[in-house]
């Protein structure tokens, strides 16, 4: 990678001169071992990213929820182009439901869709997540996940005041070492779910107070502290009723390493401070490596004495995001671990220009947007808009955006909040409070034990181009034990296709990339194999992964009462004019009447009109008898059947003579009716007395006719069910709607009707031109308020960027 090469060569330069402190940049065996073994690791467990831009943060029963997905890379955020199906589903918090499943088809990585909310979906809190079937390989914590908050429009639902706290303690570097001064951060949880405002003090064994402490953003802080030989200590909290009540504090090790890190005070280096404290021991080799996403930046060895050392680091070629710092001691063991934040404002600037600033209601609307690099220079870049109600819609404080995803919460575990405060540069303090979550929510996506094994288990999991469809084979419901050819038949409205296929020695047959949207109908048999009617087969159906369920599902949001009145009346007001208008509908069908007689076609088998008693075969008839006459036995009156199976004998209205039988309009013996396979045949009909005069004297005891399956021109052959055959559906991809946006410029009869939607307009598959510029054009609706842009874009270079305006309609 560019910025590898250039980092390292750099670094190589003032490693000359950090000679005397006793570091050095290296690049020994060491160095090959680590860089080799972290290669290794991206190469089998290559790690993949799925962002969702959602039309806005909460939504009714009976909305729409729109999105518009992006799926990159883990480590340097192109645009993956390897899976091309993202599932997207929504997770009901409460109960861990999954209320909803969509597949989307991806190309370059993008893709698009919608989920109806339908009114029986229970209101209250939900996450929507977004995953491939490679990322199902890991944690859920890989997958992309939001939560976002259903209301119902007749009942409003008050969010619970949080009733605990969770606080807990970081040392930098991973632990305390006893004499070592070092830094402690803390975070503060409330039981709604955020960071909550605290402040304590710290106790040792004997009840002194030793520290104070308080949090300065989000419920997160950072106090010096250096802990004793032998100590134990308490933390306790001054709660707001005058209670205090008491947490654990981490427990101090009398030997170990610990590293601090200076990170704000110089934006083109970092200060590295490593302590060793080791019984009988006055130094200790270390090494340190730094790496960005997986991808090694530095690796550098030194002594670390009582005293401690000292490192300068520049980070001018780091790449944007975080950067993982690890300590190795002599046995080249992970000792320690710091996280630390780079931002060299490489992302995007996206300009959103509407053509002036303020509109009449339902005036149409032009916007360009203009995406540049950090050096002025126009992007080409995928975009995707929102165009919200500011009356309706409260857009949430520093709410995750594209930029904030990939550079910052899809690298932490957990609920990050507020994660695009830490990119806005209008906060001053932005940048310790990224270094405070850096300090408590610091997460690596592998452990290092699972890197450096000697063997790296493969994934279970593979990566998906399209529909996979899997199963298994059995006979007579016991396992295979040899493999076994399968013939499959695939249709839709736009597909029609045969395919064939062999399971292994198991059983196990898979087909995988089908491309289809909507579903598709699948026949599927064994191929030329004695004993295909013993066989049985099982699809398996998707599983999607289980979602880990939290035992208080907080609110999610923050909202304005009076936006969010305003919003469930306008809500409720649209659905009820959409009710009206279907309900209007109904009406006006049922002042129509239309009279006409149905063109039957005839049967080209069928010498005579009606038969005087007619059998539907269904498959429990055709498994229930050995013949066909079997089957008429009993079930036709003044229809006699006499014995069963070949030897059986038919008689109608008494007749001394058997009737005669005819097979798709040609007569034929009895013994070949006998010896038809029962579940070959689609109807039986019966012909009496007058009825059977068609066929003259032949007919005079009667007639029997046979109307075969295969005889039928426009049987349709995949609702055929019979042993040693599975007829079913299986899922294609979600094809996505287009949003619906009315032109007010055209007269059209819907156009009276009250226009308040709260998401005015919706545009997920921009792209930049050459210029950087792309633009789109809506109508604003009959709503005197302010409305919000949001754009967000990456580029093909897999640099993101975010933007917004506000314009007002008077």
């Amino acid at each position: 990678m560019p910025w590898i090469n250039k980092a390292l060569k750099k670094f190589l330069i003032p490693g000359l001169l950090l000679l005397l402190t006793g570091f050095q940049w290296i690049d020994d065996d060491f160095t090959q071992h680590i860089a080799a073994k972290l290669l290794d690791y991206r190469r089998v467990f290559s790690q993949g990213k799925a962002y969702l831009h959602l039309d806005k943060p909460y939504y009714t029963t009976g909305d729409t929820l729109w999105f518009k997905s992006y799926l990159v890379e883990g480590s340097l955020h192109l645009a993956d182009s390897a899976s091309n199906l993202l599932y997207v589903d929504l997770i009901e918090q409460r109960t861990g439901r999954n209320v909803a499943l969509r597949r989307v088809q991806l190309s370059g990585g993008i893709g698009h869709g919608e989920i109806v909310l339908a009114d029986s979906i229970p209101k209250g809190a939900y996450t929507i997540r977004a995953y491939t079937n490679w990322m199902r390989n890991f944690s859920e914590n890989y997958f992309f996940q939001k939560d976002i908050y259903l209301f119902d429009p007749e009942n409003i639902a008050e969010p619970a005041a949080p009733t605990t706290v969770d606080l807990k303690f970081f040392p930098e570097g991973g632990q305390l070492i006893a004499g070592v001064n070092t830094r402690v951060a803390l975070k503060a949880v409330g039981g709604n779910g955020l960071g909550q405002d605290v402040n304590g003090f710290i106790l040792n064994q004997n009840k002194d107070t030793v520290a104070f402490y308080k949090s300065d953003h989000l419920g997160m802080g950072r106090f010096q502290f250096e802990p004793k030989p032998g100590e134990v200590y308490d933390a306790f909290i001054n709660g707001k009723d005058g209670k205090i009540s008491r947490f654990d504090f981490p427990k101090v090790m009398e030997s170990g390493y610990t590293m601090i890190v200076d990170n704000l005070s110089n934006p083109l280096k970092m200060r590295l401070i490593i302590y060793f404290k080791m019984p009988g021991k006055q130094e200790s080799g270390i090494h340190i490596v730094g790496h960005s996403r997986g991808i090694v930046a530095f690796v550098a060895k030194g002594k670390v004495t009582a005293k401690g050392l000292m490192l300068n680091l520049p980070t001018t070629e780091f790449p944007d995001g975080i950067t993982h710092l690890t300590l190795f001691d002599e046995q080249s063991k992970p000792v320690s671990e710091r996280l630390v934040f780079i931002n060299h404002n490489r992302s995007l600037n996206v300009k959103i220009v509407p053509t002036k600033m303020a509109y009449k209601p339902r005036e149409k609307t032009e916007i360009e947007i203009a995406v540049t690099d950090s050096a002025g220079n126009p992007v080409e870049a995928n975009v995707s808009v929102a165009v919200t109600d500011a009356g309706q819609i409260l857009q949430q404080p520093n709410d995750e955006n594209i930029m904030s995803y990939l550079l910052l919460s899809s690298d932490l575990k957990g609920f990050i909040e507020q994660p695009a405060y830490y990119f806005d540069p209008a906060k001053s303090e932005r940048k310790i409070h990224m270094d405070y979550l850096m300090m408590t929510q610091g997460w690596s996506r592998f452990k290092w034990e699972d890197v450096l094994a000697d063997s790296l288990l493969q994934p279970q999991r593979y990566v998906e181009q399209g529909i996979t469809l899997e199963g298994e084979v059995k006979r007579n419901n016991k396992k295979l034990s040899e493999k076994v050819m399968l013939s499959m038949y695939l249709s839709n409205d736009s597909l029609n296709t045969f395919m064939t296929s062999e399971t292994d020695a198991n059983g196990r047959f898979g087909i995988y990339n089908l491309v289809f949207a909507d579903s598709l109908k699948i026949r599927l048999q064994g191929m030329n194999k004695k004993g295909n009617a013993n066989l049985s087969f099982r699809l398996d159906p998707f599983a999607a992964p289980r979602a880990t369920l939290l035992k208080a599902p907080f609110y999610p949001i923050t909202v304005d009462a009076k936006q969010l009145l305003e919003y469930l009346k306008r809500a409720q007001q649209d659905q009820q004019i959409a009710r009206k208008i279907r309900e209007s509908r109904e009406r006006l069908l049922q002042e129509v009447t239309i009279k006409g007689k149905k063109e039957v076609q005839r049967d080209p088998r069928k010498l005579y009109g009606s038969a005087d008693a007619s059998i539907k075969v269904t498959t429990q008839m055709a498994s229930g008898g050995r013949s066909i006459l079997d089957i008429l036995a009993g079930r036709v009156a003044g229809v006699q059947v006499v014995g069963s199976g070949m030897n059986a004998s038919v008689y109608i209205r008494g007749n001394r003579g058997e009737p005669l039988f005819v097979l798709d309009g040609m007569p034929v013996d009895k013994d070949m009716i006998s010896n038809l396979n029962t579940f070959d045949v689609e109807s039986i009909d019966v012909l009496k007395g007058p009825s059977a005069a068609i066929f003259g004297s032949r007919g005079g005891n009667g007639v029997i006719s046979i109307l075969t399956k295969r005889g039928n021109e426009n049987y349709d052959y995949s609702q055929d069910v019979v042993p040693g055959v599975l007829v079913s559906k299986i899922a294609g991809f979600n094809v996505p709607k287009e949003f619906y946006a009315p032109a007010y410029e055209v007269s059209k009869p819907q156009n009276v009707n009250p226009d308040y939607r709260s998401t005015v307009f919706w545009a997920p598959m921009l792209r930049t031109n050459k210029q950087g510029k792309a633009r789109f054009a809506y109508f604003n609706t009959d709503a005197v308020t302010n409305i919000d842009i949001r754009a967000e874009a990456l580029s093909t270079s897999g640099i993101p960027g975010f933007g917004k305006t506000a314009y007002s309609i008077e």
